[in-house]
């Protein structure tokens, strides 16, 4: 797949790494080509810088890992992308994007998508560059209407190392996840435990 990146820092320069060492044409969307936060990144096989606007055509698949602040803008520009499935990486936990209540809700309401899939936001980067816990993958959680767009997603959990990409429902349950994140971070941050742990659900 041609998997366009918007945001080369941590969350999405990871994604980037495992998708593009799996075989995926990785697209870099930045605004300045010559000075752009995740440089190293074109060090990566199958791997290319392009404006945003061409990126975007170009690709199959879009992921959004950019702070909260620029997701309105960022919709507002995507250009035709009724036919290409979006990964919103973000959380809006903190800070809510201008008129919404996520991400997901700014995506489908100031752009043409509808293949949108919340997905890649309820972890660290340090489990996204390596999801393995010893003899353990762990999961990843996702969230949205379109069954073919998960579809999508759920194979590039896989690709990216993740053992299992578990369903939270449609996009009603966008902020459930959001909230999922949240107690990550409450872990991880305000209570200290740090960010080397992750989510794997163990059934009987």
């Amino acid at each position: 797949m041609k998997i366009a990146i918007i945001g080369t820092g941590n969350i999405g320069g990871a994604l980037a790494t495992s998708w593009a060492k799996t075989g995926h044409d990785i697209i870099l969307c930045v605004r300045d080509l010559q000075n752009f936060k995740g440089q190293d990144l074109l060090q990566n096989p199958n791997t290319k810088a392009s404006n945003f606007t061409d990126g975007i055509a170009e690709a199959d698949v879009i992921l959004i890992a950019t702070p909260i602040a620029a997701m309105v803008s960022i919709a507002k520009n995507l250009g035709d992308v009724h036919d290409k499935v979006i990964i919103d990486a973000t959380n809006a936990v903190f800070m809510k994007p201008e008129g919404f209540n996520n991400d997901v809700e700014a995506l489908l309401e100031l752009s043409n998508a509808t293949k949108v899939v919340k997905c890649f936001n309820s972890t660290g980067f340090e489990s996204m560059k390596n999801p393995s816990y010893g003899n353990t993958a762990i999961d990843m959680f996702m969230a949205g209407n379109d069954a073919a767009a998960k579809s999508v997603v759920e194979k590039l959990a896989h690709d990216a190392g993740f053992g299992r990409c578990i369903d939270f429902g449609g996009n009603e349950k966008v902020p459930l996840l959001e909230q999922f994140a949240l107690a990550w971070i409450n872990l991880a941050m305000m209570q200290k435990r740090g960010r080397n742990f992750a989510f794997h659900i163990v059934d009987r």
